[in-house]
C-alpha cells in the first residue's frame, strides 16, 4: 500500500472519533491534510463541527472545503485535536514540527481535552531523535540562541548538527508566526524530558518539537492494517 494510502487509512480511523458539535483542533502536514479532507466529507453530509487550524495552510484547505472555523480567542477550549507526528515512541512521546507549525500545533493541542495522532508505521521509533528535532526561535539574537541550544543539547547528553531551516529556493524558512527554525540532527535523545525543560528556559526559543504527555493515542496505519496505541477515549493521564 502506498504511503499516502496509509496516511489516509489512519485519518479515516480518526474521523470516526468526531462527534456532532465537537470543537476540533486541525493539524498540519501531509497526514493531517487527509483528515481535513475526510472531515469535510462528513461536514457536507451534515456533521456540525467547528475547527481551529494550526497553520495558515490548514486554514486555507479547511476554508476551501467548507469546514467551519473559529479561533482560540473565540473558542479557547477544544474537545479534540487530530494531528500527525514526525515520530513517536511507545510512551506516546512525539517529535513534531517537520511542517514548520510546531508552536501553533502545541498551543492548540494544549487547549484540547484530547489529542489523537495519526501516522503510518514508519514513524514509530524505540527512542526519539531519528527525526531532526525542530526548535522554533525568534530571529533576534539568532547566534546567541543557537549557542544556548547547543549548550542545552550537550548538557542533556545529545550531540549533532544544528541547522537553520531553509526552503527549496534557498531562502530561510519563516513560520506563520514570523520565526525561524533550527533542525537539531541528534540521532538519539537520551532524556527527552530533561532536554525539553532546558530548551524551554532559553529566552530566544519560542517552542520546541518535543510533545510530551500530550497525545492520548496514536493511530498507526501499516500494511497489515490500522492499530491504536494508547486510549483514544482520552483516559490517559497528562502530567
Amino acid at each position: 500500500m502506498p504511503a499516502e494510502d496509509l496516511k489516509r487509512a489512519a485519518a479515516a480511523e480518526a474521523v470516526k472519533l468526531v462527534q456532532d458539535g465537537m470543537r476540533l483542533g486541525l493539524g498540519t502536514g501531509s497526514t493531517a491534510k487527509h483528515f481535513v479532507d475526510l472531515l469535510a466529507e462528513r461536514v457536507r453530509d451534515g456533521l456540525k463541527v467547528v475547527g481551529v487550524p494550526t497553520s495558515e495552510a490548514t486554514r486555507a484547505q479547511a476554508q476551501s472545503l467548507g469546514v467551519p472555523l473559529t479561533t482560540l480567542d473565540e473558542t479557547p477550549e477544544l474537545d479534540l485535536t487530530v494531528d500527525g507526528a514526525d515520530e513517536f515512541d511507545g510512551s506516546l512521546r512525539l517529535v513534531k514540527g517537520g511542517g514548520g507549525a510546531l508552536l501553533r500545533e502545541k498551543i492548540v493541542a494544549a487547549a484540547s481535552a484530547r489529542m489523537i495522532v495519526i501516522t503510518d508505521e514508519t514513524k514509530r521509533v524505540e527512542r526519539l531523535g531519528r527525526f531532526p528535532l525542530p526548535v522554533e526561535v525568534t530571529p533576534f539574537g539568532l547566534e546567541a540562541t543557537r549557542r544556548a541550544i547547543a549548550h542545552a543539547l550537550a548538557v542533556s547528553g545529545c550531540a549533532g548538527d544544528i541547522v537553520l531551516r531553509h526552503k527549496a529556493d534557498g531562502h530561510v524558512f519563516v513560520t506563520d508566526g514570523g520565526h525561524f527554525i533550527f533542525d537539531c540532527k541528534l540521532g538519539i535523545i537520551p532524556d527527552a524530558e530533561g532536554l525539553a525543560d532546558l530548551l524551554a528556559r532559553i529566552p530566544g526559543v519560542m517552542e520546541h518539537g518535543l510533545f510530551l504527555n500530550m497525545a492520548d493515542a496514536v493511530i498507526v496505519a501499516a500494511q497489515a492494517g490500522v492499530t491504536i496505541v494508547g486510549d483514544p477515549a482520552g483516559r490517559a493521564k497528562r502530567t
